[in-house]
């Protein structure tokens, strides 16, 4: 009964869907444990010389970050705007590649940007990253490792102990470390999620999200010829992520401003 009771009061919501999910870690130690990792990600980093580039990446991130921010504070959320410090970044690496950390913390890398033909496209890749953020992915990845390992028997030690419990699995669930620069591990579903709430905070902040077909059918025409891309490792296949993208595209035009 307690482990039940402890389940359900870590009980979520995803903003927009509405889908319920786990969250057994607190804002507050994941978002130290993120910002540890990524102060020390960006301490071996090298950040893009291109001015422009990097430019354009801080401008399209800032537009979504407020527009997202927007949202939150219209739709009754305005308390979860205190757990994102926004920071975004273009990497200087040819990977075609690029991560979310929790609290907003967004990297871009170089090798991407080919496949970028227009702000609204790149719209696309931050608003996806930013979704992930806002919906907490990490945290109920973290939550799903954490009884996992420990198991529902033990979840009271591994909640008792949840700090050293993310030292553990944050590896695994940040997708840093010795993986640097590799997208989190998320679940399909996650992905789905993130692909929804990204067109929404995108067509808020006034890109045309229609853009989204156009780059990841690039994305697909990538995969198919090159298998040095980790960008799509762990993610839906692109003909399912295009059609259902296509599928809610019409409900887009009431986010529109």
């Amino acid at each position: 009964m307690l482990i039940i009771l402890l389940l359900l009061a870590s009980c979520g919501s995803v903003p927009l869907t509405g889908r319920k999910q786990i969250l057994l870690v607190s804002d507050a130690e994941l978002l130290t444990a993120s910002l540890t990792q990524y102060e020390a990600y960006m301490n071996t980093a090298t950040k893009s010389t291109d001015r422009t580039k990097s430019t354009m990446v801080e401008r399209v991130g800032k537009k979504i970050a407020a527009a997202t921010e927007a949202y939150l504070r219209q739709n009754g959320m305005e308390k979860e705007i205190a757990n994102f410090q926004w920071d975004f970044n273009l990497i200087k690496d040819e990977s075609v590649n690029a991560f979310c950390m929790p609290g907003g913390k967004i990297v871009v890398f170089e090798g991407l940007l080919p496949l970028v033909s227009n702000e609204d496209e790149l719209a696309v890749v931050i608003g996806h990253e930013v979704a992930h953020a806002v919906a907490k992915h990490s945290n109920e990845r973290m939550s799903q490792e954490i009884l996992a390992q420990y198991g529902a028997s033990i979840l009271d030690m591994a909640l008792s102990t949840r700090t050293a419990a993310m030292q553990q699995v944050g590896s695994t669930v940040f997708g840093l470390g010795t993986q640097l620069g590799v997208m989190l591990p998320y679940s399909r579903k996650h992905e789905y999620e993130a692909d929804y709430l990204g067109l929404v905070f995108m067509t808020i902040a006034g890109y045309n999200p229609n853009n989204a077909l156009t780059f990841w059918q690039k994305m697909s025409n990538l995969s198919s010829n090159d298998n040095s891309s980790d960008f799509l490792s762990t993610h839906p296949s692109d003909s399912k992520r295009i059609a259902e993208i296509q599928k809610v595209l019409p409900q887009m035009e009431k986010y529109k401003p």
